[in-house]
């Protein structure tokens, strides 16, 4: 599976980023000031690469229980702008794991799949932060909570199969529902975490997210091929949570 369409959402920050370097390290708009509401300067920036890694849930037809879950891993690269105090900009690539076995045990379906998500998103810090202004009056917040809401992309490809484990290398899988896969769906995150800063360049957040699709088909499993109950009428989400590193190279 490719994940080279999902990756254009990186490319812009990706330029943001290269701006910001040249910015830092002293270009001409290194120290032009910017203005909120009351009048405080602040400064731009700085670009944070982020890292993260965690585990993947699904909500769907076949479940939306825990127990029945086959939790995968999560893997997530991507960059965060901050624009204003309160206020970051970011985009991110992850590669996730899904699967759970079926919670009508005399259906006895399960599925795993393997995907792909490319998103861009803002991200509200709502508590005060001296750090933010150019004029700082006070020491840096350590600890910071925050809410995210964005949208993109998803490259899901599952497989549906008979059983209530695991699947192994001699798992029969159920034909396709559809022949196009892997498929492309959009998908819009809600998220909330808390950010700790560690020192000047480096902050680590512990995030959790969910991501609202527009298929019904991440599990492989819908009423288009008779495999979900008929009456069910909602796409299937997912949600990550992860242990996230956010770097600032560029920050003096």
């Amino acid at each position: 599976m490719t994940l080279r369409p999902l990756l254009s959402t990186l490319l812009l920050l990706s330029v943001v980023a290269t701006e910001q370097a040249y910015a830092q390290n002293g270009g001409p708009e290194r120290r032009r000031r910017h203005y909120d509401s009351n009048a405080r300067p602040y400064y731009r920036g700085p670009v944070r690469l982020t890292l993260g890694l965690g585990a993947a849930f699904y909500n769907g037809d076949i479940t939306g229980s825990l127990g029945d879950q086959f939790v995968g891993p999560s893997a997530s690269l991507g960059l965060l702008y901050k624009f204003r105090p309160h206020w970051l900009v970011g985009g991110e690539a992850t590669y996730f794991q899904l699967g759970a076995k079926d919670h009508f045990p005399e259906r006895n379906l399960a599925f795993r799949g393997r995907n792909g998500a490319g998103v861009v998103f803002l991200r509200w810090e709502p508590f005060h932060d001296e750090v933010a202004y150019a004029d700082p009056r006070g020491p840096a917040a350590l600890v910071k909570p925050y809410l995210k809401a964005g949208g993109g992309f998803l490259l899901y490809n599952p497989e549906a199969y008979m059983g209530t484990e695991r699947p192994s290398n001699g798992t029969n899988f159920l034909a396709p529902e559809r022949l196009d896969y892997p498929a492309l769906t959009v998908v819009a995150p809600v998220g909330v975490g808390v950010t700790l800063r560690l020192t000047r360049k480096l902050n680590a957040s512990i995030e959790g997210t969910y991501y609202f699709t527009a298929t019904d088909q991440l599990d492989d499993v819908s009423p288009a091929s008779g495999r979900a109950i008929s009456d069910r009428n909602r796409n299937d989400g997912y949600g990550l949570a992860e242990i996230k590193l956010e770097y600032a190279p560029w920050r003096r």
